[in-house]
């Protein structure tokens, strides 16, 4: 089995223990098992392929993947069920920042903490005004994913929050239209809110992926 096929079947792996967490929790939430095994998969693969492509630094690859693990099970929860539920969000702090500080001393690129931190508490500090003065434009679970994927954020770069928080609001934005036009059936129930999980964690994946290039890069 090469390191590719080993990394993808891991993914599947990944979403599946996700899967069995989330039904175990104290708020529990049951989910499909396909969805998470095959959803993080999918994602493992690209982010496999991009690697041995050159486009993702083999030092850098664990930070995406993580992402990406936890990312999956989240978005599939709060489009579901509009929950961001804390075994995960709180759980992706310790995840990060273990695979945050590998990629900084497998990169040689040590000030990346520092500015993973500032990011982190800059980005997750932003998110809890907004929720502050909007909880319902902003919920609770979106303040605590926002400080963990603020560090990653912050390891690309000190602009790359505000790219990450431009391609949320558009594609939050987008699920905000398709909400609006989208004609229910009969008897259904409209879902309350919009889920802004998921455009959070696709553009943090996204600058993941495209900032992995200048993660390494000194500061100064």
């Amino acid at each position: 089995m090469t390191a590719g096929s080993a990394i993808i079947l891991a993914g599947a792996g990944s979403g599946l223990f996700a899967r069995w967490v989330l039904a175990r929790s104290a708020n529990p939430v049951r989910l499909r098992a396909a969805p998470c095994a095959a959803g993080t998969a999918l994602c493992w693969a690209l982010l496999v392929w991009l690697w041995m492509a050159g486009a993702v630094p083999g030092w850098w690859l664990p930070v995406p993947l993580a992402v990406t693990a936890i990312g999956v099970p989240l978005v599939y929860t709060d489009l579901r069920c509009r929950r961001l539920p804390d075994v995960l969000t709180l759980s992706a702090y310790p995840v990060l920042a273990a695979v945050l500080t590998v990629a900084a001393a497998t990169g040689a690129a040590p000030g990346l903490l520092w500015r993973a931190l500032a990011v982190a508490v800059l980005f997750g500090g932003a998110h809890a005004v907004v929720h502050a003065l909007a909880p319902a434009a902003l919920g609770a679970g979106d303040v605590k994913l926002a400080g963990s994927l603020g560090g990653v954020l912050g390891a690309c770069g000190w602009a790359a929050a505000v790219v990450a928080a431009f391609l949320a609001a558009v594609v939050t934005s987008m699920f905000a239209a398709w909400a609006a036009f989208t004609t229910l059936p009969a008897g259904a129930r409209p879902r309350t809110g919009v889920p802004h999980g998921p455009g959070l964690l696709l553009a943090v994946t996204l600058v993941a992926v495209s900032g992995a290039r200048y993660a390494g890069v000194p500061d100064g």
